[in-house]
């Protein structure tokens, strides 16, 4: 028999020790697995989960149970657990960044019922409906210019020549009818 001075805890000699999985025997398991090397592996999860201690201690319940109940099944090992207990930790702790990674961050904010998709008709009808609206309640003069320079797709150039205006006209009135359209479509935007 070998005892560990640090915790009294009394181990049986030899490699490896058997678990027996049923009776009081399994709670008392675990209050030794904690006893032994909780401590240690809550430093070590500390520093692995950038000190937020909720994740610590999440991180740790998490790697003591897998680790308990992997040991139900094999026999234990005093010598080599506590390095196999940090590569448990570990691989909980990259198992919770990949699960967060996985999940979608919640936007309490966002009503996905106010959001448009690209290819929404009635969305798209809406926005035709609206700029039909406003070019209406432009001068005639504004909603010419607009015409030829989106609708007809002309440069500023060729639309003062079309319309026999000067160059600074045509900027004048585009500049005053996209900001009379804008006002005339805020109301539906």
């Amino acid at each position: 028999m070998a005892v560990l001075a640090d915790v009294g805890v009394v181990v049986p000699d030899g490699p490896a020790t058997g678990w027996s999985r049923t009776g009081s025997g399994a709670a008392e398991r675990m209050r030794l697995l904690y006893t032994l090397h909780a401590d240690a592996l809550f430093r070590y999860l500390h520093r692995l989960t950038m000190g937020d201690r909720r994740e610590t201690e999440d991180a740790l319940q998490e790697t003591l149970l897998r680790s308990w109940r992997y040991l139900q099944q094999r026999p234990l090992v005093v010598e080599t657990l506590r390095p196999w207990l940090y590569t448990v930790a570990r691989r909980v702790v990259i198992d919770s960044v990949r699960a967060r990674k996985a999940r979608p961050t919640d936007d309490p904010a966002a009503d996905i019922t106010t959001l448009a998709t690209p290819d929404d008709d009635v969305e798209r009808m809406l926005t035709v409906l609206a700029i039909r609206r406003g070019l209406q309640a432009l001068t005639p003069e504004h909603r010419e210019v607009l015409v030829e320079l989106f609708y007809n797709e002309r440069s500023v150039k060729e639309v003062a020549e079309k319309l026999g205006i000067p160059l600074g006209t045509v900027k004048s009135r585009t500049y005053y009818a996209l900001r009379a359209l804008r006002a005339a479509t805020a109301v539906h935007a």
